[in-house]
């Protein structure tokens, strides 16, 4: 099961449409996927349109039991292979600016109560107490866009951080700020790294854009992802019909759909490496206690 949080700490810069945009894609694929809506704001819940939970990631938070987990993830109207851990305002409770760890391991400790698997059981598509969950591939974090306990504690979750930006002068110091932020709760989750910095909204005649896209790479060096999302109204479009970007038919979205592929492309491969370097490390392990 691959982990991935998609931040900023600037708001409106597009990371929820980056979350749908790879949940569309890794639903092209196949690949069970579970949507964690970390936001207060609620906007990949709205998008995704779930069926009515019992309760939501504020409840699950508060009681990260694998019983409050059920009855929190709902499917999604999108596509019979994307589930939402659904989100709510009343998470913002949940947004201590100076939690401790017990506070910050609510997060992990709950998604360690998924199912982990191949996702080959698809455990139905219905939800409820008693309901069995699927054994989910793919697990994306859509964070909310300031650093107090709720984005704090999905880097303690996650395996990647998959950090978005624009090319303008404030999202520039936002994606900074991210990624200071990622290396620091590095100390909480050793396994916690950047997956790299994705440039949204990009406009190929804007000489503003091309210098900020010129100045992040200065900063970040290889960490900036070489496929920029362009500047479409297809997002917008797709995002008003309620479908995803990979079902709107239009030269646009076809471009920014073939991102979202090589972005999970990335994620899946980064996926296999940190299984394939921690299964020697078990595997010793098991010999010296054998």
């Amino acid at each position: 099961m691959y982990v991935t949080g998609v931040l900023s700490l600037k708001g409106g810069v597009g990371k929820t449409t980056v979350t749908l945009g790879l949940a569309g894609a890794a639903a092209r694929q196949g690949l069970r996927t579970l949507v964690v809506d970390l936001d207060p704001q609620g906007n990949s819940t709205t998008a995704l349109e779930p069926a009515e939970s019992e309760t939501t990631i504020a409840d699950a938070l508060e009681n990260p039991s694998p019983a409050t987990l059920s009855t929190s993830i709902a499917p999604s109207s999108w596509d019979d292979s994307i589930d939402v851990l659904v989100g709510s305002e009343d998470i913002e409770r949940h947004n201590h600016p100076d939690p401790g760890s017990q506070r910050l391991g609510r997060l992990s400790r709950l998604l360690a109560a998924l199912p982990r698997g191949t996702g080959a059981d698809d455990g139905g598509t219905s939800r409820g107490g008693s309901a069995r969950l699927p054994q989910y591939e793919l697990v994306l974090i859509d964070c909310p866009p300031s650093l107090g306990q709720l984005t704090r504690s999905a880097l303690v979750a996650v395996d990647r951080a998959v950090l978005v930006t624009e090319p303008t002068i404030f999202a520039v110091s936002g994606v900074q700020r991210a990624f200071e932020a990622v290396q620091a709760e590095r100390a909480h989750n050793s396994s916690l790294q950047p997956l790299g910095v994705l440039i949204n909204r990009y406009r190929a005649r804007s000489a503003e854009h091309e210098f900020r896209v010129n100045e992040l790479r200065e900063l970040f060096g290889p960490l900036v992802l070489p496929g920029v999302l362009p500047d479409r109204t297809a997002v917008q479009q797709a995002q008003g019909a309620g479908v995803p970007i990979q079902r709107w038919d239009t030269p646009g979205a076809r471009e920014i759909s073939h991102q979202f592929d090589n972005l999970l492309g990335r994620i899946v491969r980064a996926g296999h490496r940190a299984r394939d370097q921690k299964a020697p490390k078990e595997q010793k392990g098991s010999r010296r206690t054998g």
